[in-house]
């Protein structure tokens, strides 16, 4: 470890209006940096110094868009890293109804970067493993390439991608394994465009099931109970 300086990148994420920054761009999201001053809590001219320091630093990149530039994170590494990072962080207390539903949502269904976590992103690890369409060594079985398919996942251009194809990721709130890398994020992006799940604010990473997400999840063979965020669904959803 003494040929790498975690301390330059602790530096970077040390400071509050970063790490908030950062936490909001964990949605998958390319965001502006007006909307990423909010999310901060800070001015324009000050969340453009943020946003140097994390560019030079390589945890976010610029996309361009015409006149338009929105940042987002620079990969799925650091995705990772800062999903890792959950790990040892202590919680932050909920500050009334709306947080409390905003952190109960998060535990049920939100984004790891660009994959599935939650109770939600386990039940389906566990599934994938339970009907063999993934193999102990997360391969894709021929069983679970038609099953896959079926879901409109293209097995074939995830392994393409120049990441990790699967692997387990430990999930922070449930403490148990959900499915990461490029074959994860096509699953996500495939519930996200049947409308299984939609996005529950731009800048935040939680996610809310539809009933047609969890009556599929439920054919599947996902048994996720009752929605974690029922009585605060209301202040869940202002987030």
């Amino acid at each position: 470890m003494h040929d790498v300086d975690l301390a330059a990148v602790g530096a970077l994420i040390g400071d509050p209006s970063r790490a908030r920054m950062l936490d909001g761009l964990m949605g998958g999201r390319a965001l502006a940096a007006g909307e990423l001053a909010r999310i901060a809590g800070v001015g324009r001219s000050t969340a453009s110094e943020h946003l140097a320091r994390l560019l030079d630093g390589g945890l976010v990149e610029v996309v361009a868009q015409g006149r338009h530039r929105y940042y987002r994170i620079a990969g799925p590494e650091v995705g990772a890293a800062l999903e890792a990072l959950s790990h040892v962080a202590p919680p932050r207390p909920a500050a009334g109804l709306r947080q409390s539903g905003h952190a109960r949502a998060l535990g049920f269904a939100r984004t790891c970067y660009d994959h599935l976590a939650g109770r939600c992103g386990v039940a389906l690890h566990d599934v994938l493993v339970e009907r063999e369409w993934l193999t102990g060594a997360y391969d894709v079985t021929p069983a679970g390439e038609v099953g896959l398919a079926a879901l409109g996942v293209d097995v074939v251009a995830a392994r393409a991608r120049r990441r990790s194809f699967a692997r387990p990721c430990l999930d922070w709130t449930e403490r148990r394994p959900h499915l990461a890398g490029s074959l994860a994020a096509s699953v996500t992006s495939a519930l996200l465009d049947a409308g299984w799940m939609v996005r529950r604010a731009a800048d935040s990473r939680a996610l809310r099931l539809t009933p047609a997400g969890e009556s599929g999840l439920l054919e599947l063979g996902c048994h996720l109970g009752a929605p974690a965020s029922a009585p605060d669904e209301a202040a869940a959803l202002a987030w």
